[in-house]
Parts: structure tokens; sequence; C-alpha cells
């Protein structure tokens, strides 16, 4: 079983963002810049070496929303040992793989899929 690990919401200002969910959560976040397409880090509970310590808990990140696509829809992100497999399995499955995997540098290979309700997930292949 493959479980899902991380969480990802679009933001229209990421200040505005930052501060509603520090505010109403707790949260902490740390925007990664332009060189990291402006996506922001959260970090909803307990972390060591940047992984949350209880069990059942997950971070999760935000994004720049988009005008258009199936970005604009808050996913999931689920942790899988061979992408290429879990990609033929999606498509397998009746499901639309969205593009090709990109590398996340020191996290792993990602894409995102649309499954066959139109929801979109991500899937990750973690480093290591």
């Amino acid at each position: 079983m493959d479980p899902v690990i991380h969480f990802e919401m679009p933001y229209a200002d990421a200040a505005r963002m930052a501060n509603f969910y520090g505010a109403a959560f707790g949260w902490q976040t740390q925007a990664l810049g332009p060189a990291m397409g402006n996506y922001v880090v959260a970090t909803t509970c307990e972390v060591a070496n940047g992984r949350p310590t209880r069990p059942g808990t997950i971070n999760g990140g935000f994004f720049e929303q988009p005008t258009a696509g199936p970005a604009l829809q808050p996913s999931v992100v689920i942790a899988v040992e061979n992408l290429q497999a879990s990609m033929a399995k999606v498509r397998s499955a009746g499901g639309t793989v969205l593009g090709e995997p990109v590398d996340i540098p020191g996290v792993g290979a990602y894409v995102s899929f649309l499954d066959t309700e139109g929801n979109r997930a991500s899937m990750l292949q973690p480093l290591g």
C-alpha cells in the first residue's frame, strides 16, 4: 500500500496564505523562491530531519495558483517505490499521467495525474 505523504494547495497571495495558516493553525511556512517555482513549504507538525515525528501526520506545500488547468485543485502526494511502474498502473487503472516526471533536488522524482473522477493527485518516488 502506498501512503499519502504530502499535500499541495494553490495560493494567489503567498504572504496572505502564510499569515492565514500561521494564525489559524500554527503552521510554519518557508518560501523557496523563484529557483523553486515560488513554492512554499508548510510545516504542520513536529519534524526530525525534515520528516514528521508523529505517525499519521504529514506536511505540505503551496504553489502559485495557475489561471487554468488541473493544478487549480488541491492535491495529495502519494509515495511510491517505483515511479515508472506506478505511472503505468495509473494509466492501466484509467487515470491520466500529466506530463513527465520532474526531479526535485534532495527529495525525489515527482509527477501529477488525474484519477478517473478528474481529481488531481501526485506521486513521489523519494530519494534513497
